[in-house]
C-alpha cells in the first residue's frame, strides 16, 4: 500500500483519498456516531430521573420521619 501513495501527489493522500472514503462510508460513520450520541443522551437522561426520582423519595421520608417524631 505504501509503494501504491509513494508515486501519488500529496493532495490525492491528504485530500482525494479521504474524500472518497467520506463519500462511501459516510452514511456508516453518520449511523454510529448518531447512535453513539444518542446512547449518551439517553444514559443522561436516565441518570437525571433516577437522581431526581432518589431526591423526591428521600426529601418526603426526611418530612414524614420528622413529623412523627413531634
Amino acid at each position: 500500500m505504501r509503494e501504491i501513495l509513494a508515486g501519488l501527489p500529496w493532495w490525492v493522500k491528504w485530500v482525494a483519498v479521504p474524500v472518497i472514503a467520506l463519500v462511501v462510508f459516510g452514511s456508516l460513520i453518520a449511523t454510529v456516531v448518531g447512535f453513539v450520541i444518542g446512547l449518551l443522551f439517553k444514559a443522561l437522561i436516565f441518570v437525571a430521573l433516577v437522581g431526581g426520582l432518589i431526591y423526591v423519595v428521600r426529601k418526603f421520608t426526611s418530612n414524614s420521619s420528622s413529623r412523627s417524631d413531634w
